[in-house]
This record gives C-alpha cells, sequence and structure tokens, in this order.
C-alpha cells in the first residue's frame, strides 16, 4: 500500500506492546444530541502513559467521544448508553466535578481568562478546589508552567494578562492549567489546529514528554500529527470506529479499506 505518510524515522514513541494497563475503558458507547444518533455503539481501551490520537473526516463523532470521556458531553445537553470506565470504576458513579479533575481538557481554541494574569489563569483550578496554601500554589504554578514548556517566557512577566501571550503561548498557558490541577489524563481537541508551524511543534514535542506523566487522549485532523505523536490511532467514520491499532499498524497496514482510503487522502 502507498501511503502519503511519513512515519518519524528515529524511535520517538514507547512500543505500545511494553505497556499494556488500562487507564480508561470504554464500552458499548452510544451518545446522542436529542434524537440525533452521534456515537454508536464504541468500545475501545486507552493506555496508561501512551498517547492515542483519534482521527476521522469531520462530524464522524470524535470530539463527541473525547467529551464522553470526562462527562462534558452532558454539558451540551447530550446523553450517553454504555459505560466509560477510569480504572474500573464508572465515572457516572462519580461525581463530574470529580471525573473532570482526574481527566482534564485541552480545547481546540486556546480560551485564557481574559480578565486573569498569566499565574491566576494557571492557579484558578487550584483556588476553586480549595485546600492549598499559598506558598505551595507557587511552587505548582512554577511547576506546571515548566512542564508545560512556558515557564522560561513568562516567568518575569506572571502579572500580565493571560490574553497578552502569542495564540500558542496561550494554548500552552491552558495545558499549564489542566496539569496544574494534577489529572490523570488530558484529553486535546485539536489543540496546534489554529496555531502556527512552529508553535504547532512546541505542541507536539509538549505531548510526546507529558506522556511520561499522564495518559493522553487527542483528536486531530492533521495526519502526519497522529502519525508523528500517538502510540494508538483509532479511526472513526459516521460515528462508528472502524479501527483501532497501533499507529504504526493504522499508518502502513490498516485492515479496513476505509481506514486505508481516510489515511491516504482518498475521502475525508
Amino acid at each position: 500500500m502507498t501511503s502519503h505518510i511519513i512515519l518519524p524515522t528515529v524511535p520517538t514513541q514507547q512500543s505500545p506492546s511494553q505497556v499494556m494497563e488500562i487507564k480508561m475503558m470504554a464500552k458499548n458507547v452510544n451518545a446522542s444530541f436529542g434524537k440525533m444518533r452521534v456515537l454508536h455503539d464504541v468500545s475501545l481501551d486507552i493506555y496508561t502513559n501512551q498517547v492515542l490520537a483519534i482521527i476521522g473526516p469531520s462530524g464522524c463523532g470524535k470530539s463527541t467521544f473525547l467529551r464522553c470521556l470526562n462527562r462534558m458531553h452532558e454539558v451540551a445537553g447530550g446523553t450517553m448508553e454504555g459505560r466509560i470506565e477510569i480504572e474500573g470504576h464508572d465515572i457516572f458513579s462519580t461525581d463530574a466535578v470529580l471525573v473532570r479533575k482526574r481527566v482534564g481538557m485541552v480545547f481546540q481554541k486556546a480560551n485564557p481568562f481574559p480578565t486573569m494574569s498569566i499565574f491566576d489563569n494557571v492557579a484558578i483550578g487550584l483556588r476553586l478546589n480549595g485546600g492549598v496554601r499559598k506558598s505551595d500554589m507557587k511552587d505548582i504554578v512554577e511547576r506546571s508552567l515548566k512542564q508545560a514548556f512556558l515557564w522560561d517566557e513568562v516567568k518575569d512577566s506572571l502579572n500580565k494578562s493571560g490574553v497578552s501571550l502569542s495564540g500558542g503561548q496561550q494554548q500552552r498557558l491552558c495545558i499549564a492549567r489542566t496539569l496544574a490541577v494534577s489529572p490523570e489524563v488530558i484529553l486535546m481537541d485539536e489543540p496546534a489546529s489554529a496555531l502556527d508551524p512552529i508553535a504547532t511543534a512546541k505542541i507536539e514535542e509538549l505531548i510526546y514528554e507529558l506522556k511520561r506523566d499522564y495518559t493522553i487522549v487527542i483528536v486531530t485532523h492533521n495526519m502526519q500529527q497522529a502519525a508523528r505523536v500517538s502510540d494508538r490511532t483509532a479511526f472513526f467514520y459516521i460515528g462508528k470506529l472502524v479501527e483501532f491499532a497501533d499507529t504504526k499498524v493504522i499508518f502502513t497496514n490498516p485492515s479496513n479499506k476505509q481506514t486505508e482510503d481516510y489515511i491516504t487522502g482518498r475521502f475525508g
């Protein structure tokens, strides 16, 4: 098969066969908005300290599935059937706020709070959760900004508005805000789609570094990006999971012709 996807020429990914611990599990997930069914019987496992890329054409249910993983789907008025677990526990038997603390989310468009400083944008979750001393908060903010590869760029301007930063810096600020509350899983919905190539490269490098400590699920339309950053890839089409396998398999030897047609640009 001839593919337009160029996989990394150096070993930048941990072999999926080396890590088999399941962090989250989706079983027979159906999601709807009113009478419109968006997801149809989706089942897959998300592995600890790996990056799962979800690919597929627009409107195929990628973002809806992502939002189901931390119960954001219901915030938009949607409903869901089936079961989603984190470390064996049903997320619907736990308070939604606690679920979202364990499963953080970074949205497609950077959304720093415009009336808050850089420092306060990172600290807001800590303040809302309470129980963090002021001295500890400073340390956590610094640590989070360092994890997001942003500290060196903003350490002398923490009191400036979060929206004073460039687009790529704002997205990394939002990632730092997510990291500050110590999630276990990070969901990213097209986190680099609005960024230039240099900022996109920084986000991809950040994703690779973060998977050492976090489990990451990323929705992307960028096939090259999926090939570069992920360990496993799930291909969705018209609300259904068509194929789910190691990323190298998906991009070099997919078992489904729909998958092959999509990644080689025949549709999408």
